[in-house]
């Protein structure tokens, strides 16, 4: 009898622990939500640089710190067992996000790479997460991830970069394809994204970098 109950304990205990980690990883995916229209262009006829979308962009961001620390004192970096997949990966998203709070978006990836050790997170994110981090607290990226554009021939450009000859070796490690490869598919987007702008001056297509083969 006492097994049959410890069994039962064990039941409602798991029933409960896995209602709860639902209910995470629905709040985190209600929240990238709004972290993504923070993190995209205005709606048209709203400015950029305006007032009206950067208090917009502030308020959102603002917020989801304050409830994304919470989400940490609490569980550390939410890995896949605790959240899923996506629950995991939305967190890890909006921290990305958090370029004002470069101590804690540093400590986020400090728990981060214990998940990645156990295989429990991406290594892919965590490496862009390490470049954004490393920027904001005024070192040199070292995957290549973070990227500033030349507006004269739409192609993109690493920002500051770590040992650039063997970044490559660096982005192999953790998933991440060539840098040339990832540089020109950000080209095209950026293109697409500021097509007329560019037709305008006379720039039809983004400058792409040779791929050795």
């Amino acid at each position: 009898m006492k097994k049959f109950g410890w069994i039962l304990f064990l039941f409602f205990s798991s029933t409960a622990f896995a209602q709860q980690n639902k209910s995470l990883s629905d709040m985190l995916a209600k929240m990238v939500v709004s972290d993504q229209k923070a993190a995209s262009l205005p709606p048209a006829g709203v400015a950029f640089e305006s007032p009206q979308w950067q208090n917009f962009k502030d308020s959102v961001f603002t917020s989801h710190y304050g409830r994304l620390k919470e989400v940490f004192v609490k569980n550390g970096f939410p890995g896949e067992d605790v959240v899923g997949k996506d629950g995991s990966k939305n967190f890890w998203l909006m921290v990305q996000h958090l370029d004002k709070w470069p101590d804690f978006q540093q400590q986020v990836l400090n728990s981060m790479e214990k998940q990645v050790a156990k295989e429990n997170a991406s290594a892919k994110d965590f490496a862009y997460l390490t470049d954004r981090v490393r920027l904001n607290t005024g070192r040199k990226q070292v995957y290549g991830t973070q990227v500033t554009y030349n507006l004269d021939s739409c192609q993109a450009i690493p920002r500051s970069l770590e040992n650039p000859e063997s970044v490559n070796q660096r982005r192999k490690s953790v998933g991440l394809d060539l840098l040339e490869k990832y540089l020109n598919g950000m080209s095209g987007s950026h293109f697409l994204m500021n097509k007329e702008s560019y037709e305008k001056r006379g720039i039809h297509q983004p400058k792409l970098y040779p791929i050795q083969k």
